[in-house]
């Protein structure tokens, strides 16, 4: 069977019967049938297509025009739209079924709800037919307005309602399940400056009580915070811990335009807890942490009052994320370094597993970033842990073997001082390490091969390069050097060598493991080796060892000799020409390896009492 088309030159084209009606339903649709109005002399079909296309496409006033009730329909439609805020709807015909001046049709109606949800169900369209007019080609057919239109179970006066269920964070826990970070009830200071009357007198109150929680939190910042922000919108101020927010309550409560709200977020004991890992651990695993939102779709009445629910899928809670990190050495670490006035930090690590187990820093450090894992400092004498493993390796060195420690030496015209010019004259080994002879080590650096101390110290994790998941390492870096001033140097810590504390911390875990350590932070999720370490030569660590319990026996760190069997090396790295210096302190006690850095310390000294105070403070 063929049907006739009027091309458009008015031109009779001859088409097949099924073309020729899918042109003509095109034609309906854009409203563009010659002769044919809105409610033109299409069957019910037609109808119930062009309804359910602009439906779809949200059109809501030319859906409701094809209805009985346009003004209701609009109305209705429109509203359920912004609840329901879909990304798309599909509503098309299953079935029409016609009885003279009346047509139901069964419509499949399918919302996109976006974030994956999806909502589908069966409903119906009722129709009648309407006597034609002079202007249409016949009779035609309209929707019957009801609420049923948009859902079965929709009455008057009622409306749909979309609704989140969000379920609460997983917690981080540490090696041993103790929380780092649990959900907290927290309360947010909003503030709506068209509310808030005298502006100045709120933002002033408001920065008088919340400053001294926040130093941040000042008049200006709250004033021009709220300035950015839209009418009709508030400003976010601060967001309280319940008990924080309890003690300033009196003070800002019943100021004009400030609102309060609550929530739970994911937060460590205190802000300053683990702040310079946990924070990005957060990130890293949030999706693993958040779990799933639930939602539902929901009749409501005129109030906003449930009356019943359509569809349902409950929230998906998030699962525990485990660290190999110490809630009670994290502590204990923080602790250690607080009370020190200068960049001070902290950084442990088990030698067994290569776990994290704590990153300090205290204020001064934590205002220039995450020093204690990417800071590069000279490492001073805390590297002649490296020097004396390249010494045992390559020129079978050991901690009984005689060498000279005179109170200063000149090599290569570079003249090198011991600390206060002490000389031992000649001694064993363990006796130079112990009390950090730099004319010792400087002798040692000197007449090794150019690669010599880069390969040592590669074998002890210095230089090698991890991708730690959520987090930024950087160990250290010790160059080939060609000339003998400057293996020299570094063979006592200066020069051209640097490190971390992550770097020296690696460093005290492998001695006292006898191998190679990889570190790791988040159970389940391994750490990429970028550069891996070399492997050490476990007779060579063994000699080692020896040489650094006797620094706390008998040498420069006896002040944590009542500490248990803590190894260790001290260490003073000048870093200007006027003889100011880093302290540092490099060790181990059972399966805890630390390093400790003060910044312009100006000896190891504190950097030693830091770590007695850790020591102190873990069993």
């Amino acid at each position: 069977m063929r049907g006739r088309v009027r091309g458009p030159l008015g031109i009779l084209a001859v088409v097949p019967a099924r073309r020729a009606l899918a042109l003509l339903l095109t034609a309906a649709v854009l409203g563009t049938t010659a002769g044919c109005g809105l409610f033109g002399g299409g069957g019910p079909e037609e109808a119930v297509e062009r309804f359910l296309a602009a439906w779809s496409a949200g059109d809501a006033a030319g859906a409701a025009a094809l209805t009985d009730d346009p003004a209701a329909a609009t109305e209705l439609l429109t509203a359920t739209r912004a609840a329901l805020a879909p990304q798309g709807l599909t509503a098309t015909p299953a079935q029409v079924r016609t009885a003279t001046d009346r047509a139901t049709a069964s419509v499949d109606v399918t919302w996109d709800l976006g974030q994956g949800r999806t909502w589908s169900y069966l409903g119906e369209l009722e129709l009648t037919r309407t006597p034609g007019r002079p202007a249409d080609d016949g009779p035609g057919w309209r929707v019957l307005w009801r609420p049923t239109v948009v859902h079965p179970q929709l009455g008057a006066g009622q409306r749909l309602a979309l609704r989140t269920e969000t379920p609460p964070p997983a917690p981080v826990v540490d090696r041993n399940g103790a929380p780092l970070l649990e959900p907290t009830p927290v309360v947010s200071v909003l503030l709506d400056r068209t509310a808030a009357g005298d502006l100045p007198a709120v933002t002033g109150a408001l920065a008088a009580a919340l400053g001294p929680l926040d130093p941040s939190i000042t008049q200006s910042s709250i004033t021009d915070g709220a300035a950015r922000t839209p009418d009709g919108q508030v400003y976010s101020v601060a967001v309280l811990r319940e008990r924080d927010y309890h003690s300033v309550r009196d003070a800002i409560y019943e100021l004009p335009g400030v609102r309060f709200t609550t929530a739970q977020r994911l937060l460590a004991p205190d802000a300053a807890f683990g702040r310079q890992v946990l924070p990005a651990v957060r990130t890293h695993v949030a999706p693993q942490l958040d779990g799933v939102d639930g939602w539902s779709v929901r009749v409501v009445d005129g109030a906003g009052s449930d009356v019943t629910v359509l569809a349902e899928t409950p929230p998906r809670p998030g699962s525990t994320v485990a660290t190999g990190l110490d809630r009670r050495l994290q502590t204990a670490a923080e602790d250690a370094v607080e009370p020190i006035p200068q960049q001070a930090m902290l950084v442990a690590i088990a030698p067994s597993t290569g776990d994290v187990l704590a990153v300090a820093q205290n204020g001064p450090a934590d205002a220039e970033g995450a020093l204690a894992l990417t800071g590069r400092y000279p490492p001073g004498s805390t590297f002649k842990i490296v020097t004396a493993a390249a010494g045992i390796a390559e020129d079978g060195l050991t901690p009984d073997a005689p060498v000279a420690c005179p109170g200063t030496l000149t090599i290569g015209g570079r003249p090198v001082p011991n600390i206060d010019l002490f000389d031992l004259g000649t001694v064993p080994l363990r006796t130079a390490f112990a009390r950090s002879c730099n004319t010792t080590f400087a002798q040692i650096g000197a007449q090794l091969a150019p690669g010599a101390l880069p390969a040592a110290a590669l074998t002890l994790g210095l230089g090698a390069d991890y991708a730690v998941p959520a987090l930024t390492t950087i160990t250290g870096s010790v160059p080939v050097a060609q000339a003998e001033v400057q293996r020299a140097e570094n063979g006592f810590g200066q020069g051209q060598v640097l490190a971390s504390p992550f770097g020296m911390a690696l460093v005290a875990a492998t001695v006292a493991r006898g191998a190679a350590v990889v570190p790791e932070l988040i159970d389940g999720e391994p750490t990429e080796q970028l550069v891996p370490p070399a492997a050490p030569d476990p007779a060579v660590l063994a000699a080692v060892r020896p040489m650094m319990r006797a620094v706390v026996t008998e040498g420069s760190a006896t002040a944590l000799a009542g500490l248990g069997e803590v190894h260790g090396k001290t260490g003073t790295a000048e870093f200007t020409d006027d003889g100011r210096a880093h302290g540092w302190f490099v060790g181990y006690r059972g399966d805890v390896a630390l390093a400790v850095l003060v910044v312009d310390g100006g000896s190891s000294a504190p950097a030693v009492e830091a770590a007695a105070r850790f020591l102190a403070a873990t069993p």
